[in-house]
């Protein structure tokens, strides 16, 4: 099969195509014919050789995905050949999904929804776990008021789907373009819930867009500079979402000072706790909403078919913050 292949950390240059073998499918496993793979900042934090370097299993990158069953082991309950899929692979596939084809045990699949594309499909998984998870140990309440950092990307247009759909509304997020602001346009936000984070006096821009108040929950999914205007905008005893682990130590002394709690978002917890039923029931739920038309899919920009310069031009948008609020998918088959 035909795969891009990264040959070492560093730059863009580092990618090759190539012919290698079809993944070897285990009895608990089932082979995937790939059709679409979207892209995740995780991506190119492993090019480069960061912290996420240490999940790679594979040289091959790439950490979600749409597709068709094509074989099932004989082990597999629940799917068979013919069924159109989608996939959180994470580290756990054969290979990643910059590549024809996948084994990949069924608990990080779910069936995809009928009325959307597989493009459409391969956008979902990682950015849907993510908000997911997000959603539920909030535990947010109508009422209550949410700041979220570059609510444009994929996990925060995605939770924002999630929270308008349960009745939160209070929400302001940070975009730093018109094409970003009017993605989260898009997803009912009106123009007093979004700031431009390069305004002055940002920290009392975003309280006053709260009425003057601190938040009750901050979801911090930028880092840098990013995660201490989180900070300095929660209240007292609020509640920080750590989705990135980028965040600054100044930040962490604000969190510390006013007595906040940290939840650090991890979709990879499960794993370590040999959860996977987690996975395959988290993505149903997600899948349900949007096959239910309760939210829609996440906006997409299909930037090629696979090829290195696909890749390489998906990476360099994530690298340099020109996703616009649209998540960055490859079709492959």
């Amino acid at each position: 099969m035909k795969a891009i292949v990264l040959d070492g950390f560093g730059g863009l240059d580092n990618f090759r195509l190539a012919d290698i073998e079809m993944p070897v499918m285990k009895a608990e496993e089932v082979l995937i014919q790939i059709k679409a793979a979207a892209f995740n900042p995780i991506d190119y934090q492993m090019r480069l050789g960061r912290r996420e370097k240490h999940r790679m299993t594979s040289p091959i990158l790439g950490r979600e995905l749409s597709g068709v069953i094509i074989a099932v082991g004989d082990l597999v309950r629940g799917f068979q050949a013919g069924d159109e899929v989608l996939a959180a692979s994470g580290s756990m596939g054969s290979n990643g999904s910059y590549a024809e084809y996948m084994a990949l045990n069924p608990k990080m699949i779910a069936h995809k929804p009928s009325n959307i594309s597989f493009e459409e499909a391969a956008a979902i998984p990682s950015a849907g776990l993510t908000a997911w998870q997000c959603f539920k140990r909030m535990d947010v309440k109508p009422g209550q008021s949410v700041f979220i950092t570059g609510g444009s990307g994929a996990v925060g247009s995605f939770l924002i789907r999630i929270l308008k759909q349960q009745g939160i509304h209070q929400i302001i997020t940070t975009a730093g373009n018109r094409r970003s602001m009017e993605a989260l346009f898009a997803l009912g936000l009106d123009e007093h819930n979004v700031i431009d984070y390069k305004t002055a006096h940002l920290k009392d821009q975003v309280i006053a867009a709260n009425g003057g108040k601190s938040f009750d929950f901050a979801v911090e999914i930028v880092g840098g500079e990013s995660s201490e205007l989180a900070a300095e905008v929660l209240r007292v005893n609020g509640i920080y979402l750590d989705v990135t682990f980028l965040g600054t130590e100044q930040a962490r002394g604000v969190l510390f000072d006013k007595g906040c709690i940290v939840v650090n978002i991890s979709n990879y917890a499960y794993i370590l706790d040999n959860n996977m039923m987690y996975y395959e029931e988290t993505l149903r739920q997600v899948v349900d909403l949007i096959e239910e038309n309760k939210i829609s899919p996440p906006a997409i920009n299909i930037v090629g078919e696979l090829s290195i310069k696909t890749v390489q031009e998906a990476h360099s948008l994530m690298e340099n913050n020109q996703v616009h609020g649209k998540k960055i998918v490859m079709k492959i088959s």
